[in-house]
């Protein structure tokens, strides 16, 4: 069974998901894998300096240039979508040879990976505590945060796609969450 864990910036997966590593699930991280990819993959290097131009990794140091590609990125939503269909065909390709059957996703349903996944869990919490996580988190402006949360969709939308919700607002316990959400899913396949 494929199980996915979504949830807009600040939702708090990660924390979720450090918890479903601790009883005993690893979970495949698309976040970490499509930048491993970014920097690794030959073939997306290639890909995102054609559509880019040559600026999009140092040329000394051969690193990703950050700064150029999140202003390409953010500067139509048509530029977003080139990138997208780069990096999500090779991220969905790294998951399937993982082995792993737990994925990590803040644009699961926007991506389109929820087509490999059995369940979907939707991580929420409320608006004002995402936007303070990612703030303390990334030392960002708020603008900067809703710029960003305004890529994904949203929260209800999330919700309403996603077979499970696990609230992560920092009061719920997240492990009884889990337990009882796994226990689910173990009697339903």
């Amino acid at each position: 069974m494929k199980i996915g864990i979504a949830g807009g910036i600040g939702s708090g997966k990660s924390y979720v998901c450090r918890s479903l590593r601790a009883l005993g699930h690893e979970v495949y991280d698309c976040d970490a894998a499509a930048k491993r990819l970014i920097r690794t993959s030959p073939d997306i290097r290639r890909k995102l300096t054609d559509l880019i131009g040559p600026e999009t990794y140092d040329a000394e140091t051969g690193e990703l240039n950050k700064p150029v590609v999140a202003r390409f990125l953010l500067a139509s939503e048509a530029n977003a979508q080139a990138i997208d269909a780069i990096v999500h065909p090779a991220v969905f390709r790294d998951f399937q040879e993982s082995g792993l059957d737990w994925l990590e996703s803040a644009i699961m349903f926007e991506s389109g990976i929820n087509r490999l996944m059995d369940v979907v869990i939707a991580v929420v919490a409320p608006m004002e505590v995402r936007i303070q996580r990612v703030m303390d988190r990334d030392h960002i402006s708020r603008e900067k945060v809703l710029e960003w949360m305004s890529r994904q969709y949203p929260q209800r939308e999330v919700i309403r796609r996603a077979d499970f919700v696990l609230v992560n607002d920092g009061k719920a316990n997240i492990e009884h969450q889990l337990i009882k959400i796994i226990e689910q899913c173990n009697r339903q396949f």
